[in-house]
Order: C-alpha cells, then structure tokens, then sequence
C-alpha cells in the first residue's frame, strides 16, 4: 500500500513552500513520525515528518517549489514485517540502540501558550537551548517576546529538543514553536548528538550544493524585483540559505560597476570619496514592545485632546529631610529614602482631592476610581515598561520605596509579569534622571494624566524680597482635556506643589 505525503497548509498566507534539504535518500527505509526532509516557506522552515513506516519514493527534490497540497513524496508502507528488508535496518544497528538514550517514541509538540487576554502573537528573542539538545522536564529551552514583556519557556517535557521556529520569528498563540522527542534518560556524552551528526555530515554536500546562496521563493521574487542575483548576497539563514531579511537588506551592485568603469583613473574617485569617515549603515527589527509602544503613543496623540501644564518646585525641604534621615531611614528599613515615595503620596492626596484627574474615559461614560494604582515608567533593555504600584495612598514611605525597586528591578531584568504592568489609574515619569530639564509628557491610555519629573537645577529665586539660590524642579502634567477642565489640571499641580514644598503636610494630611 502507498502513502501520498502532501505539502501541509502552513499559514494563511502561505501558497508554495521550497523544499530543503533531505534528511533520507530516494529507496530508504523510514519510520513513522521520523524527519524526512526541511519545507521553506516564506516565513519559517519546517520540518516534514513520515506519516507511514516503509520505502521512501522521492518526487519532489531539493530546490523545487511546491504549492500547498502539492506530492513531495510516496512512502511504500510495510508489511507485518515479514519482510526481510524491513527487518534489516533492526538488525543491523543494535550498537547504536544500546548506546542511545531509550526512546520512548513519544514526539511533545510545543505551542505558544496563553500569556494575556490582549496579547495574540509573540517573538521569538532566543533559543537558550540548541537544536539536539537534551533537555530536561520545566528547564528553560528558550525566551519568548511579546508586546509587553519578556517570558521563559519552559520545557514540557524530557528528551531531545528539535527547533521549529528561528529568533525573530513571529508566532501566533498556539503557534508551534518546536518538538521534544520524549527520551526517559539523559544520553552519555560521548553520544549526546549521534543523530543530529549523522544528519549533518550525510547532508553537508548537499548543503554545498543547494543551502548555500539558495533564496526562499519570498527572497527570490525581492531580489528579482531588484536585479539582484541570488550569487551576489550571502545568506544568514541555516547553511547560508538566502531569507527574505537578506533579500531586503540586499544593495543593487550598481556602485561597483561604476567603480570599476572609473577605474581608469584614480583621481576622480579620490574627489568623490566622503572626507568624514565610513558611512555604514544597519538595520534591525523592532520588537513587539517597540511596535506596540509606537502605536499607542501616536494612538493617544490621535485620540485625545491633550495638553500640559507647567510648575516649578523648591526641593530643598525635601532634600533636608533626606539628609537628615536617610541613614536613619535606611538602617530600619534597609531601603533608600528617594525622591519617587515624596511624588507618590503627594500625587495620591491630590488624586484624591482632584478625582478627575484619576480617572478615564470608557464610550460616553467616565469611570472614577476612589483608589490610586500609581503607574511609574521605567527604562527597560528593551524598551520603555510602567508597572504599576497598587493602593499606593495607604502605602508608607518605606513601602513605596520597597516597590519601586522590587519593581524596577524585575522591568531590567525581563521578569515583569503581564499583571504587574497592566491597570493603574495614573503615571509618574522621571526624565530627571537622564538630564532632561522639562518636557511634555505623553498620557498612558486610558488614563486620563501623567506627571512629569525633571533634573534638580539650583537657580536663582526671589524669596520674601532677597535673592536665593534655590533647588529647582519643574514638573509638567500632561491631561486629556475631554475629562480634566483647566481648573482641576492646575489645581491638582499646584497642591501637589505645595505637598512636596511642605512636606510636613503629607504627615497630617493638611
């Protein structure tokens, strides 16, 4: 009996895939489930598994293009295993057998889990673990992307690990991300990748012959588009393949012939050349964070009437009570005394005070929340983050001061979770931090304010009459004009001005 083996549907935009290269020869015997050749599409290479155990008829051959559907191969199925080739293979590699793990022929499919209700496809960052690996049960095999964090993968099972998807990819949830061949030990290290081995020295000459230089059908009709010739770009793909990244990235050789037709002469080229140096250039994707960022922020300019206003704070009572108790303060609660727990509590009293300010804008209703999830921005690797502290107006200073760099940390590490950054009704941004003297923020939707933070400059001020030299903060708040009148957004600036200038207040509420 015959199996036809098919191109499967790959994506919905996928129409043709290229096939790889082959892991088995035309007349091999192959098992069910086992690795017979690598299918290209334009997005993603996969792996195409036998779907009968017998003799492999190869009909489609490595370079050729196949539309979804299309024949790759036939596999002549096995009998009951009378037959004495089927046995053959079994008897001939039982060294192997006895030096491999024990298989237990199970293959773990690995999926894009679940990671929040507003989050429908991840990147791929990096795979921690190589493909052949041995992996055990929960280690991390790789680190996933999506437009708000960073997560681990863990493994979902014991055994060797075999990639589907490549860095960068991206991945809808559910998306298959790679196999584990379920093994019940670990294998011995002189043997830990027998298989994998096998496959690349049988294959390396046609790796030479096919992989290298060789464009996916998407590389291949960029670089037709271009005049480019497939020859002419080096591939970064597995074993130098040409992806559609390297097709887009590919420069037009037309420079080159200009430099060899002036070649003639050496002075016009010396008058041509740039005086500044090289003049390299390099390109790099944006993440999904980064994508995401962009398309809410120029959303929120888009979609909201906002507008910001400006004051002027004297840090100096501030800073005399940190001088004063900040070693006190440090030695019972093993935490510095900082600026952001003083803009906290003054912020949640005047939130409070100023319920507009602290609430958003949900169709034709707006919503009031009569607590303060205080958003603050930090400066990850790979991006900005804002997680949030809950209930901060019936948080102590010490507690603030807790949070914020458990916080923090975790948003510079990549170990903030999905509820740790969502909610918060309002936002604090230090740009101070990076020099920056004044700005105007831009509102974190669907929050209806932020306020701004800036560097601590000593000026020149006007006090009762005389000249001081005064610590000088100015502090913007940035406010969606549907909800907040002028009114509130200056009043809620001023009192909290008045808070920090005083800090005193803050102890009684006044």
């Amino acid at each position: 009996m015959s199996k036809e083996m098919r191109v499967p549907t790959v994506g919905e935009s996928i129409s043709e895939v290229t096939v790889g290269q082959w892991f088995k020869k035309d007349g091999d015997q192959v098992q069910m489930d086992e690795v017979l050749c690598e299918l290209e599409s334009d997005k993603a290479t996969f792996e195409f598994p036998a779907e009968a155990t017998g003799i492999l008829k190869i009909k489609a051959q490595e370079g050729d293009t196949v539309e979804i559907g299309g024949l790759i191969c036939i596999i002549e199925e096995s009998g009951s295993g009378s037959s004495p080739e089927s046995k053959a293979p079994e008897e001939a590699t039982p060294s192997k057998k006895s030096s491999a793990p024990s298989s237990s022929g199970e293959v773990k499919e690995m999926i894009v889990p679940t990671v929040g209700e507003s989050i429908t496809e991840v990147t791929l960052a990096n795979w921690i673990k190589k493909d052949g690996d041995f992996v055990s049960l929960d280690e991390i095999i790789a680190e996933v992307d999506s437009d708000k964090a960073t997560f681990e993968l863990p493994a979902e099972a014991t055994g060797i690990l075999r990639h589907v998807a490549k860095e960068g990819d991206v991945l809808g949830i559910g998306g298959l991300i790679c196999k584990i061949e379920v093994t019940e030990e670990a294998p011995e290290k002189g043997n830990a990748k027998p298989a994998n081995e096998e496959n690349q020295t049988s294959s390396s000459s046609q790796s030479d012959s096919y992989a290298s230089g060789h464009a996916s059908p998407a590389a291949a009709k960029i670089l037709s588009e271009k005049g480019i010739k497939p020859e002419e770009v080096k591939g970064t793909g597995k074993d130098g393949r040409i992806t559609k990244d390297d097709a887009q990235n590919a420069e037009n050789p037309a420079p080159k012939v200009e430099s060899k037709t002036e070649s003639k002469s050496d002075a016009p080229a010396a008058q041509v050349a740039p005086q500044g140096g090289p003049r390299d250039e390099r390109r790099e994707k944006m993440s999904s964070l980064r994508k995401t960022v962009s398309r809410r922020l120029v959303a929120v300019k888009n979609e909201t009437a906002m507008l910001t206003t400006f004051n002027e704070v004297n840090m100096k009572p501030i800073m005399d009570l940190r001088s004063k108790f900040k070693d006190q303060f440090k030695e019972k609660h093993g935490v510095g005394l900082g600026f952001m727990s003083f803009f906290t509590k003054a912020v949640c009293v005047a939130l409070q005070e100023w319920p507009a300010v602290n609430a958003k804008i949900d169709g034709n209703e707006i919503i009031y929340h009569n607590y303060c999830d205080i958003s603050i921005a930090v400066s990850a690797p790979k991006g900005l983050v804002v997680p949030v502290i809950r209930n901060a107006e019936g948080m102590s200073f010490d507690q603030i001061e807790k949070e914020v760099v458990r916080l923090a940390t975790k948003a510079r590490d990549n170990k903030l979770s999905i509820e740790e950054m969502t909610g918060g009704t309002f936002t604090i941004t230090n740009g101070g931090v990076f020099g920056s003297m004044m700005s105007t923020p831009i509102i974190n939707a669907p929050q209806s304010a932020i306020l701004g933070m800036h560097n601590i400059v000593e000026r020149p001020m006007a006090v009762n009459g005389e000249v001081k030299i005064l610590p000088m903060m100015y502090v913007a708040l940035s406010y969606d004009h549907r909800i907040i009148d002028g009114r509130e957004s200056v009043s809620f600036l001023v009192r909290v001005k008045q808070l920090l200038e005083d800090p005193t207040r803050l102890l009684f509420g006044v």
